[in-house]
């Protein structure tokens, strides 16, 4: 009979290694087990997707084997997602994700999305090479409390700080915090333009989020 630390590590591998069958395998394995799955989500999927991100890093893995092992965590939450204990006592917070307008690289946005969603946030996802104004309209629509954008192209990093400036001469910039990533986005860029955090990777995504929306609530004090 396997052990929980045996299908906790069966499922990160299966995610390390691309294996969508095995992931969905080891992900019934685990709620047969009773072990808890977000934490399956959100912390050892989030571990194994920053062993991938770490392996591309280091050019050991290119954009088929970290799509491959974003397929296998999909598969994973596929199966664990009726299963997650989230607390939904509140209304969930809201972000809007989308890829810069000229940017059609998804793979990294695709996989906040995924963690995010795992986590209990209400995800509007718009895409890829999504026009700034977008951004602006469907953070007001759906009232967003965290607008995320990425770029992988270097030449469509700019475009992140031209949202932020519109979302400022528009009036929302008070209203929502900002957050960036993608492979040429550093933490340093990502502060001079005004963008509030650049989480390392997907797997820090969720704890980005969790913080930023602590800090607004504090300087707001209510929603929209």
């Amino acid at each position: 009979m396997v052990t929980q630390q045996e299908i906790i590590d069966g499922f990160m591998k299966a995610i390390v290694d691309g294996d969508e069958d095995k992931a969905a395998s080891w992900a019934k394995e685990a709620v047969g087990a009773n072990i808890d799955a977000y934490t399956l989500v959100t912390k050892n999927g989030g571990d194994a997707m920053g062993i991938v991100n770490t392996k591309y890093e280091k050019k050991e893995y290119f954009v088929p084997e970290v799509l491959c092992s974003a397929n296998a965590l999909s598969a994973g939450v596929a199966v664990l997602s009726p299963h997650m204990k989230v607390d939904r006592t509140s209304e969930p917070a809201v972000v809007v994700l989308g890829v810069c307008e000229g940017d059609i690289h998804d793979i990294g946005k695709n996989l906040v999305r995924i963690m995010l969603s795992a986590a209990g946030f209400k995800v509007v996802d718009l895409g890829k090479d999504v026009p700034h104004q977008k951004f602006i309209d469907t953070a007001k629509e759906n009232k967003a409390d965290i607008v995320g954008m990425s770029a992988l192209m270097s030449t469509t990093m700019p475009g992140m700080k031209k949202v932020i400036g519109m979302m400022q001469e528009q009036g929302i910039r008070n209203k929502v915090k900002v957050m960036v990533g993608g492979g040429p986005v550093t933490k340093e860029w990502a502060l001079s333009i005004g963008a509030d955090d650049r989480p390392h990777d997907a797997s820090a995504s969720v704890g980005a989020v969790k913080e930023l929306i602590a800090k607004l609530k504090t300087e707001r004090g209510q929603t929209w």
